[in-house]
């Protein structure tokens, strides 16, 4: 069904449940929170778009991240 395949900073091939970590300190759009390097995301949600990912964090729900700022943990 989903023939895109989504891969990290490193090359590694993720799919829809796996726990990333964050590579940089990104700045969340329309909020004041910054999302810290190191921050675990569990259960990431794979998209459409192969340079994209869906996932929620403690602060932040409905957040879509790239997959250049993350390696999968």
């Amino acid at each position: 069904m989903n023939d895109v395949v989504v891969k990290d900073s490193n090359g590694t091939v993720l799919a829809d449940g796996d726990s990333v970590t964050l590579i940089k300190d990104l700045k969340v759009k329309g909020t004041s929170e910054t999302l810290k390097r190191g921050t675990l995301v569990k259960n990431i949600r794979l998209t459409s778009r192969p340079g994209e990912i869906e996932c929620n964090t403690k602060k932040v729900k409905g957040l879509v991240l790239k997959t250049e700022f993350l390696k999968k943990a």
